[in-house]
């Protein structure tokens, strides 16, 4: 009787132990989640356009524009065409997010918040829009 109570002990002890162990090592948690708007017609593409012109002329925003608010970020846009407008917003740490457009009179804006997300985004042709709006943790 003695021997069971003594083997349930060390068992217990010893699972009590492992347990300890695995909460003392950090968890890693972080990701990324990203909702990319890209209009199927022409129609839409033009109303999206529209509405980027518009928030740009809003926020003042230049025909190539980067504005970062917090620390370690890193963006950058290439433009070639006449009549593009992107435009890239980080607010949080560790963000990168690249934006090239080529053609005519296309429009993207890159909207990252949180931290650690990373976007990369080409847009050829003419009359394209969209956007992307990520989050990371």
């Amino acid at each position: 009787m003695t021997c069971s109570k003594f083997k349930i002990l060390a068992v217990s002890l010893l699972v009590g132990s492992m347990g300890q162990a695995a909460l003392s090592f950090p968890a890693y948690a972080g990701g990324q989640i990203s909702l990319n708007l890209a209009p199927q017609n022409s129609g839409d593409a033009d109303l999206f356009s529209t509405g980027m012109r518009v928030y740009s002329l809003y926020r003042n925003l230049k025909s190539a524009d980067i504005r970062q608010f917090g620390n370690g970020n890193a963006a950058g846009i290439a433009q070639a065409g006449s009549d593009n407008i992107g435009f890239i917003q980080q607010r949080g740490n560790g963000h990168s997010a690249s934006l090239r457009q080529t053609g005519n009179r296309n429009a993207y804006g890159i909207f990252q918040f949180g931290r650690n997300t990373r976007s990369n985004v080409i847009q050829d042709g003419d009359d394209g829009s969209g956007a992307t709006v990520s989050y990371g943790w």
